[in-house]
């Protein structure tokens, strides 16, 4: 396309998670399929330097990207919706700016003068903005601004973001504001008020929203478009309805027909004649839409209240699922709940089971009771990162007999520390951005589980942890059935471990779920959901061994 990159920003009001990341990831899909280079980016006006020290239960699951940048989880929707990496430069939050800032004011980089927010801290900003541009790679970049107009928070951002639409000019940038059009049951029609202030508030801090999409539980009629459009002085066509929707993987082609993607182009003056290519999509679509079998897979965690923190699996078994023609219902076990009494109640019956990763002493022993009746009773068995860990104990306590044995995250006294920390890793204080971040490379035994998923016996995966197998147990396992199929190369680190004797019984350190995409399901998780259909097939009788 032609040198100049035009910006995309899609800014939010009245209410907090109506979607941005969606919306921004849907655009940015149709946009791509017209044959534009695009990329999208999060700036998030939190204080934390990245998501890696939030509670999952504050902010869902923590996404990380191939470089190990630690992120939020709309960089997985942008990666799942695009199958492009994204990186450390794809999310900014308000922490890295500041410290940024600061950094560069010790160091004498601002002769003296007072830091203040306009200019240093929006400059900075805005340099942020630009970052990805300056690759060359893109055509568009879309950046999805968190939180919602009117914090606080925010407000650096939007001056920011205001002062940058002056600088690169008419036509090289358009905002999309995202809001709420709520339907009041009483009175039985839907308020436009909602979205009437958020533009009110956004129009404060000098910007112009260019087009409005309004989430809402019913279609959006004629009159009530023009009241908007009147209201918050915008074309009636750039009204977008954003319905709510059966699956996230809808919403391309909701927006599809809206428009959205044309109106974003018109505003850009870019070509915007040439329809998109949906084809692959909507076949992906069609297989979701109508599965001819289903499994139930429980997934065994410690923040299984919040859907969220599991983000990332839960789509993995969506792509893995449609790919396999086959609904998988997920069951959520909360580990500290499981005891030995209600086990066979909690997990029987199933035809699959995740141990899911996380972090601290809660709800291990759950987890490895869950490993325990996976294994005993030949259910198939998919173990990520703690999962993984949870396995090693369960088998080396009750296959090889080693009373005791445990991970030093938990037990530092532990006679058989089976999982234990790097020497490397023992003197760090800080726990932010000190683990083993982003990929690694992983090569797979010949022959293994492993290996017939991935078809190849070289792979990369992205991690996200600090305790490792440890060697020194490693030849005691192999004697009793348990392999280690996947080794790091460089140092020699066990990355995946399999039971011989069993159907399906892989565990694995990284985090596979992080890289299954729409087009591009996880081998890994294609082959969990095809074990499952195949033993629930047996259980049923329609397969016979």
């Amino acid at each position: 396309m032609g040198t100049q990159t035009k910006y995309i920003f899609v800014t939010g009001g009245v209410t907090s998670s109506l979607g941005k990341g969606i919306i921004a990831s849907s655009l940015a899909k149709l946009l791509q399929a017209r044959g534009f280079s695009v990329t999208i980016q999060k700036f998030d006006p939190y204080i934390n330097v990245d998501p890696g020290t939030l509670n999952p239960y504050e902010h869902g699951e923590c996404y990380v990207t191939d470089d190990g940048a630690e992120t939020d989880l709309d960089l997985g929707h942008y990666e799942r919706f695009l199958n492009i990496p994204t990186s450390q430069a794809n999310n900014v939050t308000t922490g890295r700016i500041y410290h940024s800032v600061i950094t560069k004011e010790r160091q004498g980089a601002y002769l003296g003068k007072t830091v203040q927010v306009v200019p240093h801290i929006t400059d900075e900003i805005k340099a942020n903005f630009r970052k990805l541009a300056e690759t060359g790679n893109y055509d568009i970049i879309i950046t999805e601004i968190g939180g919602c107009v009117g914090d606080i928070e925010s407000l650096p951002f939007l001056e920011a973001l205001r002062q940058f639409r002056w600088e690169v000019g008419a036509n090289n940038s358009l905002v999309v504001h995202l809001t709420l059009v709520p339907y009041l049951k009483s009175a039985g029609e839907l308020k436009t008020k909602p979205t009437q202030h958020s533009v009110k508030e956004l129009l404060q801090t000098g910007i112009q929203p260019d087009i409005l999409v309004c989430r809402t539980e019913y279609p959006l009629p004629v009159e009530i478009r023009k009241k908007i459009a009147l209201f918050c002085n915008v074309n009636i066509n750039s009204v977008i309805e954003a319905i709510d929707a059966d699956t996230i993987y809808d919403v391309p082609l909701l927006m599809l027909k809206e428009k959205l993607d044309e109106r974003a182009l018109i505003k850009l003056k870019l070509p915007h004649k040439r329809e998109p290519d949906m084809e692959a999509w909507k076949q992906f679509l069609g297989k979701l839409k109508n599965p001819t079998s289903s499994v139930n897979i429980c997934l065994v965690g410690k923040y299984v209240e919040l859907h969220d923190a599991y983000k990332s699996i839960v789509e993995a078994f969506v792509h893995a699922g449609a790919y396999n023609e086959c609904k998988v219902n997920i069951r959520w076990i909360q580990s500290d709940h499981l005891s030995e009494e209600n086990i066979e109640s909690k997990l029987g019956g199933l035809d699959g089971i995740l141990v899911a990763p996380g972090f601290g002493e809660r709800g291990i022993e759950g987890k490895v009771l869950a490993v325990r009746y996976a294994r005993e009773n030949k259910v198939p068995f998919f173990g990520i990162c703690l999962g993984m860990q949870c396995a090693v104990v369960e088998f080396a306590r009750h296959v090889i007999g080693l009373e005791g044995a445990h991970t030093t995250e938990v037990n530092p006294e532990t006679p058989y520390p089976v999982i234990h920390l790097m020497e490397e890793q023992k003197h760090i204080q800080d726990k932010g951005g000190t683990m083993r971040l982003g990929a690694y490379p992983c090569v797979l035994e010949k022959g293994s589980k492993a290996y017939q998923a991935y078809g190849k016996s070289k792979i990369s995966e992205r991690h996200r942890h600090r305790y490792e197998f440890n060697n020194e147990f490693r030849e005691l396992f192999e004697k009793h059935g348990m392999r280690a199929t996947g080794i790091n190369p460089d140092k020699n680190l066990v990355e995946i471990v399999e039971i011989e004797d069993h159907p399906w019984f892989v565990a694995v350190q990284f985090h596979p779920e992080l890289k299954s995409t729409v087009m591009n399901p996880h081998p890994l998780f294609m082959k969990f959901v095809q074990a499952a259909r195949h033993y629930a097939q047996l259980r049923s009788g329609e397969v016979t061994v």
